[in-house]
Protein backbone atom coordinates (compact mmCIF):
# COMPACT_ATOMS: atom_id res chain seq x y z
CA UNK A 1 0.00 0.00 0.00
CA UNK A 2 1.27 3.52 -0.95
CA UNK A 3 0.41 6.28 0.84
CA UNK A 4 2.17 10.05 1.26
CA UNK A 5 2.79 12.96 3.88
CA UNK A 6 2.86 16.85 3.46
CA UNK A 7 4.69 17.86 5.99
CA UNK A 8 7.59 20.15 7.49
CA UNK A 9 10.91 17.45 7.14
CA UNK A 10 14.31 17.52 8.58
CA UNK A 11 16.34 15.03 8.73
CA UNK A 12 21.02 14.82 9.51
CA UNK A 13 22.07 12.16 7.39
CA UNK A 14 26.00 12.88 7.96
CA UNK A 15 27.79 14.13 11.38
CA UNK A 16 28.04 17.98 11.23
CA UNK A 17 31.70 16.91 12.61
CA UNK A 18 32.66 15.50 9.14
CA UNK A 19 30.30 16.62 6.46
CA UNK A 20 29.90 20.08 5.15
CA UNK A 21 26.50 19.62 3.61
CA UNK A 22 24.89 17.23 6.58
CA UNK A 23 21.46 18.76 6.82
CA UNK A 24 18.15 17.68 4.83
CA UNK A 25 15.65 20.28 5.17
CA UNK A 26 12.19 20.32 3.11
CA UNK A 27 9.90 23.08 4.50
CA UNK A 28 6.83 21.74 2.65
CA UNK A 29 7.69 18.42 1.65
CA UNK A 30 6.39 15.10 0.57
CA UNK A 31 7.48 11.97 1.97
CA UNK A 32 5.96 8.87 -0.22
CA UNK A 33 5.64 5.66 2.12
CA UNK A 34 5.08 2.04 0.16
CA UNK A 35 4.60 -1.00 2.57
CA UNK A 36 6.64 0.70 5.38
CA UNK A 37 9.29 2.01 3.28
CA UNK A 38 10.09 5.15 1.95
CA UNK A 39 10.12 5.49 -1.76
CA UNK A 40 10.56 9.30 -2.61
CA UNK A 41 11.08 12.52 -0.60
CA UNK A 42 11.28 15.95 -1.52
CA UNK A 43 9.79 19.00 -1.88
CA UNK A 44 5.51 18.57 -2.48
CA UNK A 45 5.56 21.29 -5.12
CA UNK A 46 8.01 18.90 -7.48
CA UNK A 47 6.86 15.53 -6.33
CA UNK A 48 3.44 15.80 -5.56
CA UNK A 49 3.47 15.90 -9.64
CA UNK A 50 4.71 12.41 -9.49
CA UNK A 51 2.15 11.43 -7.20
CA UNK A 52 -0.90 12.80 -8.49
CA UNK A 53 -3.33 9.86 -7.53
CA UNK A 54 -1.37 8.82 -4.35
CA UNK A 55 -3.65 9.91 -0.88
CA UNK A 56 -2.02 12.12 1.29
CA UNK A 57 -2.27 13.36 5.07
CA UNK A 58 -0.77 16.55 5.85
CA UNK A 59 0.77 16.83 9.25
CA UNK A 60 1.42 19.58 10.91
CA UNK A 61 4.75 20.25 12.55
CA UNK A 62 8.21 18.86 12.34
CA UNK A 63 8.61 15.33 10.95
CA UNK A 64 12.23 14.09 12.03
CA UNK A 65 13.63 10.19 11.62
CA UNK A 66 12.62 8.14 14.95
CA UNK A 67 15.27 8.58 17.80
CA UNK A 68 17.00 5.80 18.19
CA UNK A 69 18.11 5.06 21.88
CA UNK A 70 21.87 3.57 21.96
CA UNK A 71 22.01 3.00 25.66
CA UNK A 72 18.83 2.31 27.87
CA UNK A 73 18.04 -0.14 30.40
CA UNK A 74 14.86 -1.66 30.25
CA UNK A 75 14.77 -3.38 33.83
CA UNK A 76 15.77 -0.06 35.41
CA UNK A 77 12.66 1.40 34.16
CA UNK A 78 10.83 1.25 38.13
CA UNK A 79 14.26 2.22 39.98
CA UNK A 80 14.47 5.51 38.07
CA UNK A 81 14.57 8.61 40.02
CA UNK A 82 16.68 6.31 43.11
CA UNK A 83 17.92 8.49 45.52
CA UNK A 84 21.84 8.70 46.97
CA UNK A 85 24.76 6.72 45.69
CA UNK A 86 27.12 6.73 42.80
CA UNK A 87 27.68 3.83 39.91
CA UNK A 88 28.57 0.80 42.47
CA UNK A 89 26.79 1.91 45.57
CA UNK A 90 23.63 2.52 43.14
CA UNK A 91 23.68 -0.53 41.51
CA UNK A 92 24.03 -2.54 44.93
CA UNK A 93 21.40 -0.82 46.66
CA UNK A 94 18.75 0.18 43.88
CA UNK A 95 19.52 -1.73 40.76
CA UNK A 96 20.55 -5.91 41.23
CA UNK A 97 18.04 -6.32 43.94
CA UNK A 98 15.22 -4.75 41.03
CA UNK A 99 16.65 -7.10 38.40
CA UNK A 100 16.67 -9.87 40.46
CA UNK A 101 13.02 -9.56 39.71
CA UNK A 102 13.56 -10.78 36.25
CA UNK A 103 13.77 -14.29 36.98
CA UNK A 104 9.61 -14.10 37.02
CA UNK A 105 8.84 -14.08 32.96
CA UNK A 106 5.41 -12.69 34.04
CA UNK A 107 6.99 -9.76 35.80
CA UNK A 108 9.74 -9.37 32.65
CA UNK A 109 5.96 -9.16 30.19
CA UNK A 110 4.75 -6.80 31.79
CA UNK A 111 7.81 -4.37 32.58
CA UNK A 112 8.74 -4.91 28.68
CA UNK A 113 5.77 -3.57 27.56
CA UNK A 114 5.54 -0.39 29.82
CA UNK A 115 9.09 0.24 28.77
CA UNK A 116 8.78 0.10 24.32
CA UNK A 117 5.39 2.19 25.33
CA UNK A 118 7.24 4.53 27.25
CA UNK A 119 9.91 4.97 24.26
CA UNK A 120 6.89 5.16 21.45
CA UNK A 121 5.55 7.88 23.65
CA UNK A 122 8.83 10.00 23.47
CA UNK A 123 9.60 9.24 19.87
CA UNK A 124 11.86 6.79 20.05
CA UNK A 125 10.99 4.19 17.39
CA UNK A 126 14.74 1.68 17.98
CA UNK A 127 16.46 0.99 20.76
CA UNK A 128 19.62 -0.86 22.12
CA UNK A 129 18.89 -2.04 25.62
CA UNK A 130 20.47 -3.69 28.39
CA UNK A 131 17.81 -6.34 29.74
CA UNK A 132 18.82 -8.39 32.64
CA UNK A 133 21.25 -12.07 33.47
CA UNK A 134 17.77 -14.34 32.93
CA UNK A 135 17.41 -15.66 29.47
CA UNK A 136 13.61 -15.24 29.98
CA UNK A 137 14.24 -11.60 29.90
CA UNK A 138 15.42 -11.27 26.17
CA UNK A 139 12.73 -13.20 25.87
CA UNK A 140 10.19 -11.18 27.18
CA UNK A 141 11.42 -7.84 25.42
CA UNK A 142 12.06 -9.05 21.77
CA UNK A 143 8.26 -10.26 22.31
CA UNK A 144 6.56 -6.92 23.38
CA UNK A 145 8.94 -5.48 20.50
CA UNK A 146 7.97 -7.81 17.90
CA UNK A 147 4.42 -7.13 18.81
CA UNK A 148 4.97 -3.29 17.93
CA UNK A 149 6.95 -3.81 15.02
CA UNK A 150 10.02 -1.67 16.55
CA UNK A 151 13.52 -2.19 15.43
CA UNK A 152 15.55 -3.56 19.11
CA UNK A 153 19.07 -5.10 19.43
CA UNK A 154 19.57 -6.94 22.59
CA UNK A 155 21.30 -9.71 24.82
CA UNK A 156 21.38 -11.74 27.68
CA UNK A 157 23.24 -9.79 30.22
CA UNK A 158 26.85 -12.05 31.28
CA UNK A 159 27.74 -11.65 34.78
CA UNK A 160 29.37 -14.40 35.87
CA UNK A 161 31.13 -12.76 38.89
CA UNK A 162 27.39 -10.45 39.82
CA UNK A 163 25.64 -10.67 43.17
CA UNK A 164 23.40 -13.92 44.04
CA UNK A 165 20.42 -14.47 42.11
CA UNK A 166 22.02 -12.23 39.47
CA UNK A 167 25.28 -14.61 38.47
CA UNK A 168 25.48 -17.02 35.38
CA UNK A 169 28.38 -19.24 34.59
CA UNK A 170 30.76 -19.00 31.31
CA UNK A 171 28.92 -22.30 30.71
CA UNK A 172 25.32 -21.29 31.28
CA UNK A 173 26.07 -17.32 29.78
CA UNK A 174 27.50 -19.01 26.45
CA UNK A 175 24.51 -21.36 26.40
CA UNK A 176 21.91 -19.01 27.03
CA UNK A 177 23.32 -16.51 24.82
CA UNK A 178 23.86 -19.44 21.79
CA UNK A 179 20.02 -19.87 22.35
CA UNK A 180 18.61 -16.98 21.86
CA UNK A 181 20.65 -16.35 18.94
CA UNK A 182 19.08 -18.98 17.51
CA UNK A 183 16.21 -18.54 18.45
CA UNK A 184 15.46 -14.52 17.57
CA UNK A 185 18.45 -14.23 14.27
CA UNK A 186 16.39 -12.68 11.62
CA UNK A 187 13.03 -12.65 13.16
CA UNK A 188 11.36 -9.26 12.40
CA UNK A 189 13.47 -5.86 13.04
CA UNK A 190 15.05 -7.51 16.14
CA UNK A 191 19.13 -8.24 16.48
CA UNK A 192 21.07 -9.63 19.10
CA UNK A 193 24.29 -8.23 21.26
CA UNK A 194 26.74 -9.95 23.03
CA UNK A 195 25.96 -8.54 26.47
CA UNK A 196 29.08 -8.31 29.20
CA UNK A 197 27.97 -5.72 31.60
CA UNK A 198 31.33 -4.05 32.55
CA UNK A 199 34.70 -5.81 33.13
CA UNK A 200 34.08 -5.78 37.19
CA UNK A 201 31.12 -8.00 36.46
CA UNK A 202 32.53 -11.05 34.75
CA UNK A 203 35.73 -13.41 34.95
CA UNK A 204 38.52 -13.69 32.89
CA UNK A 205 37.27 -16.80 31.46
CA UNK A 206 33.94 -15.11 30.56
CA UNK A 207 35.38 -12.27 29.24
CA UNK A 208 37.89 -14.26 26.75
CA UNK A 209 34.37 -16.19 25.99
CA UNK A 210 31.97 -13.14 25.25
CA UNK A 211 34.56 -12.18 22.88
CA UNK A 212 35.26 -15.88 21.39
CA UNK A 213 30.76 -15.61 20.87
CA UNK A 214 31.09 -12.02 19.08
CA UNK A 215 33.65 -13.45 16.55
CA UNK A 216 31.69 -17.06 16.28
CA UNK A 217 28.51 -14.64 15.00
CA UNK A 218 29.92 -11.63 12.95
CA UNK A 219 25.80 -10.46 12.52
CA UNK A 220 25.73 -9.60 16.10
CA UNK A 221 26.85 -6.48 18.19
CA UNK A 222 28.39 -6.47 21.32
CA UNK A 223 27.39 -4.20 24.42
CA UNK A 224 28.65 -2.96 27.57
CA UNK A 225 30.19 -0.03 29.58
CA UNK A 226 33.32 1.67 29.73
CA UNK A 227 35.15 4.34 31.87
CA UNK A 228 31.62 5.30 33.22
CA UNK A 229 32.90 6.30 36.88
CA UNK A 230 35.83 7.04 38.81
CA UNK A 231 35.74 4.64 41.58
CA UNK A 232 34.94 1.83 38.61
CA UNK A 233 37.93 2.87 36.88
CA UNK A 234 40.12 2.68 40.15
CA UNK A 235 38.65 -0.58 40.34
CA UNK A 236 39.42 -1.97 37.11
CA UNK A 237 42.86 -0.80 37.21
CA UNK A 238 43.87 -2.66 40.34
CA UNK A 239 42.59 -5.78 38.93
CA UNK A 240 44.04 -5.57 35.69
CA UNK A 241 47.45 -3.34 36.55
CA UNK A 242 49.43 -4.32 33.53
CA UNK A 243 46.60 -2.92 31.22
CA UNK A 244 47.17 0.73 28.93
CA UNK A 245 43.32 1.46 30.13
CA UNK A 246 40.05 0.57 30.97
CA UNK A 247 39.64 -0.12 26.62
CA UNK A 248 42.42 -1.85 26.93
CA UNK A 249 40.92 -4.97 28.88
CA UNK A 250 38.44 -5.36 26.98
CA UNK A 251 40.56 -5.56 23.48
CA UNK A 252 42.82 -8.16 24.91
CA UNK A 253 39.62 -10.49 25.30
CA UNK A 254 38.78 -9.35 21.80
CA UNK A 255 35.77 -7.48 22.24
CA UNK A 256 37.18 -3.93 21.10
CA UNK A 257 35.75 -4.14 16.87
CA UNK A 258 33.69 -2.17 14.66
CA UNK A 259 30.50 -3.80 16.25
CA UNK A 260 31.01 -2.37 19.75
CA UNK A 261 29.28 -0.27 21.48
CA UNK A 262 30.63 1.26 24.66
CA UNK A 263 28.22 3.27 27.02
CA UNK A 264 29.53 6.39 28.49
CA UNK A 265 33.42 6.23 27.70
CA UNK A 266 33.83 9.79 30.21
CA UNK A 267 37.38 9.15 31.28
CA UNK A 268 39.26 8.31 28.67
CA UNK A 269 43.05 8.75 27.03
CA UNK A 270 43.65 9.98 24.01
CA UNK A 271 45.15 6.45 23.34
CA UNK A 272 42.11 4.69 24.34
CA UNK A 273 39.96 7.20 21.97
CA UNK A 274 42.65 6.66 18.77
CA UNK A 275 41.97 2.88 19.42
CA UNK A 276 37.86 3.00 19.66
CA UNK A 277 38.32 4.95 16.14
CA UNK A 278 41.22 2.77 14.07
CA UNK A 279 38.89 -0.31 15.38
CA UNK A 280 35.41 1.29 14.22
CA UNK A 281 34.12 0.81 17.78
CA UNK A 282 32.34 3.99 18.69
CA UNK A 283 30.99 4.94 22.29
CA UNK A 284 27.02 5.80 22.94
CA UNK A 285 27.42 9.21 25.09
CA UNK A 286 24.83 9.17 28.00
CA UNK A 287 24.53 13.02 29.74
CA UNK A 288 21.42 12.17 31.81
CA UNK A 289 23.16 9.56 33.92
CA UNK A 290 26.33 10.81 33.69
CA UNK A 291 25.32 14.16 35.58
CA UNK A 292 22.48 12.12 37.62
CA UNK A 293 24.90 9.58 39.30
CA UNK A 294 27.87 12.47 39.10
CA UNK A 295 29.60 10.48 36.68
CA UNK A 296 31.31 13.37 34.88
CA UNK A 297 30.93 15.09 31.31
CA UNK A 298 31.47 13.53 28.08
CA UNK A 299 34.71 14.90 26.29
CA UNK A 300 33.27 16.11 22.81
CA UNK A 301 36.76 18.08 22.14
CA UNK A 302 39.15 15.01 23.06
CA UNK A 303 36.69 12.07 21.12
CA UNK A 304 36.50 14.27 17.62
CA UNK A 305 39.71 14.76 17.44
CA UNK A 306 40.05 10.88 16.86
CA UNK A 307 36.93 10.70 15.18
CA UNK A 308 35.38 8.68 17.57
CA UNK A 309 32.23 7.36 16.17
CA UNK A 310 29.10 8.50 18.44
CA UNK A 311 25.62 7.96 19.65
CA UNK A 312 23.17 8.96 21.85
CA UNK A 313 21.61 7.31 25.05
CA UNK A 314 19.09 7.70 27.60
CA UNK A 315 20.58 5.33 29.81
CA UNK A 316 17.40 4.59 31.67
CA UNK A 317 16.81 3.96 34.61
CA UNK A 318 20.43 5.94 35.66
CA UNK A 319 19.09 8.35 33.15
CA UNK A 320 16.59 10.36 34.37
CA UNK A 321 14.40 10.48 31.36
CA UNK A 322 13.15 8.68 27.93
CA UNK A 323 13.02 11.70 25.97
CA UNK A 324 16.10 11.87 23.25
CA UNK A 325 14.94 15.63 23.00
CA UNK A 326 15.70 15.98 26.60
CA UNK A 327 18.63 14.06 26.47
CA UNK A 328 20.00 16.10 23.67
CA UNK A 329 19.50 19.30 25.63
CA UNK A 330 21.70 17.65 28.74
CA UNK A 331 24.13 16.81 25.81
CA UNK A 332 24.70 20.53 24.97
CA UNK A 333 25.31 21.20 28.85
CA UNK A 334 27.45 18.52 29.41
CA UNK A 335 29.61 19.89 26.22
CA UNK A 336 29.31 23.54 27.61
CA UNK A 337 30.62 22.50 30.91
CA UNK A 338 33.92 21.88 28.96
CA UNK A 339 33.52 25.05 27.04
CA UNK A 340 32.31 22.99 23.83
CA UNK A 341 28.80 24.28 21.96
CA UNK A 342 26.82 21.15 20.77
CA UNK A 343 24.99 22.45 17.38
CA UNK A 344 21.38 21.63 18.17
CA UNK A 345 21.19 20.00 14.06
CA UNK A 346 24.49 17.65 15.29
CA UNK A 347 22.61 17.00 18.50
CA UNK A 348 19.45 15.92 16.31
CA UNK A 349 22.18 13.96 14.34
CA UNK A 350 23.59 12.07 17.39
CA UNK A 351 20.09 10.73 18.01
CA UNK A 352 18.98 9.73 14.93
CA UNK A 353 21.70 8.55 11.85
CA UNK A 354 24.60 8.32 14.66
CA UNK A 355 22.92 6.19 17.02
CA UNK A 356 21.79 4.16 13.73
CA UNK A 357 25.58 4.17 12.25
CA UNK A 358 27.02 3.02 15.67
CA UNK A 359 24.52 -0.03 15.57
CA UNK A 360 25.25 -0.47 11.99
CA UNK A 361 21.80 0.04 11.15
CA UNK A 362 22.15 3.15 9.58
CA UNK A 363 21.06 1.74 5.80
CA UNK A 364 17.75 0.98 7.17
CA UNK A 365 16.47 3.82 9.71
CA UNK A 366 17.59 7.86 11.05
CA UNK A 367 17.70 9.85 8.04
CA UNK A 368 14.64 9.16 6.32
CA UNK A 369 16.09 8.72 3.32
CA UNK A 370 14.60 6.27 0.14
CA UNK A 371 14.80 3.05 0.61
CA UNK A 372 14.89 3.29 4.64
CA UNK A 373 11.95 2.26 7.13
CA UNK A 374 9.86 4.68 7.33
CA UNK A 375 9.91 5.53 11.21
CA UNK A 376 9.70 8.82 12.43
CA UNK A 377 7.96 11.14 14.84
CA UNK A 378 6.11 14.19 14.51
CA UNK A 379 7.43 17.31 17.32
CA UNK A 380 5.45 20.08 17.99
CA UNK A 381 7.26 23.67 18.51
CA UNK A 382 4.08 25.08 20.09
CA UNK A 383 3.46 21.30 22.64
CA UNK A 384 4.18 24.09 26.02
CA UNK A 385 3.13 27.75 26.32
CA UNK A 386 6.44 28.71 26.77
CA UNK A 387 7.57 26.28 23.62
CA UNK A 388 5.47 28.51 21.36
CA UNK A 389 6.35 31.25 23.21
CA UNK A 390 10.01 30.50 22.22
CA UNK A 391 9.57 29.32 18.77
CA UNK A 392 7.35 31.96 17.71
CA UNK A 393 9.15 33.20 14.53
CA UNK A 394 12.33 31.41 15.13
CA UNK A 395 14.40 29.77 12.39
CA UNK A 396 15.25 26.69 12.18
CA UNK A 397 17.87 26.47 14.42
CA UNK A 398 16.66 28.25 16.84
CA UNK A 399 13.12 25.94 16.78
CA UNK A 400 15.33 22.59 17.16
CA UNK A 401 17.15 24.33 20.02
CA UNK A 402 14.49 24.93 22.09
CA UNK A 403 12.91 21.72 21.73
CA UNK A 404 15.80 20.04 23.01
CA UNK A 405 16.61 22.35 25.67
CA UNK A 406 12.77 23.00 26.30
CA UNK A 407 11.01 19.86 25.14
CA UNK A 408 10.26 16.51 26.35
CA UNK A 409 7.60 14.08 25.53
CA UNK A 410 4.78 16.33 25.70
CA UNK A 411 6.28 18.14 22.19
CA UNK A 412 6.08 14.27 20.93
CA UNK A 413 2.78 14.46 18.80
CA UNK A 414 2.96 11.36 16.64
CA UNK A 415 5.31 8.78 16.37
CA UNK A 416 5.40 6.24 13.20
CA UNK A 417 6.80 2.85 12.42
CA UNK A 418 7.30 1.45 9.48
CA UNK A 419 4.89 4.08 8.02
CA UNK A 420 1.95 3.15 10.80
CA UNK A 421 0.70 5.43 13.25
CA UNK A 422 2.12 4.03 16.51
CA UNK A 423 1.35 6.12 19.27
CA UNK A 424 -0.52 9.95 19.24
CA UNK A 425 -1.22 12.30 21.65
CA UNK A 426 -4.82 12.09 23.13
CA UNK A 427 -4.77 8.41 22.71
Amino acid sequence: MIHALRAELLSVPHDPRDHPHPMRHEADGLLVIEDGIVVARGRYAELSKRYPDVPTQTLPGLVVPGFIDAHVHYPQTDRIASHGEQLLDWLDRHIFPAEQAFADRAHADEVAGFFLDELLRNGTTSALVFPTVHEGSVDALFDAAQQRNMRVISGKVLMDRGPVGLRDTVASGRAESEALIRRWRGRGRLGYAVTPRFVLASSDAQLADAGALLAEHPDVLMHTHLAENVRECDAVAERFADAADYLDVYDRFRLVTARSVFAHGIHMSDRACAHLHHSGAGVAICPSSNLFLGSGFFNFGLNDRHKVRLGLGTDVGAGTSFSMLRTAGLAYQAALARCEALDPFRALYLATAGSAALLHIGDKVGALEPGQEADFLVLDPAATPLLARRTARADLADRLFALQILGDDRAVAATYVMGQRAWSRGT
